[in-house]
């Protein structure tokens, strides 16, 4: 597996549809040199304004997917 490190530019938009949340973002991703004394694994660096906002989306998201749901099989998040 190679590693990757992810970096958000910028948050386009959110929308959900067929089970799955989508997130629209402007992106780099560039490889990052293996190194033996760490696992390959990939990192997303995100601007903190932009960490602090994909909470509230994805919660707004996830109200509007409950929402659809019959209310016996709401989850009871709110």
């Amino acid at each position: 597996m190679k590693p990757y490190d992810i970096e958000v530019e910028r948050l386009e938009s959110m929308k959900h549809g067929k089970g799955s949340i989508e997130i629209d973002i402007d992106a780099q991703v560039l490889p990052r040199p293996a190194r033996d004394d760490q696992p390959a694994t990939r990192c997303l660096h995100l601007p903190v304004e932009y960490a602090r906002s994909l909470p509230v989306l994805l919660n707004q998201q996830l109200a509007e997917l409950d929402e659809l749901q019959p209310k016996s099989r709401r989850s009871g998040r709110r």
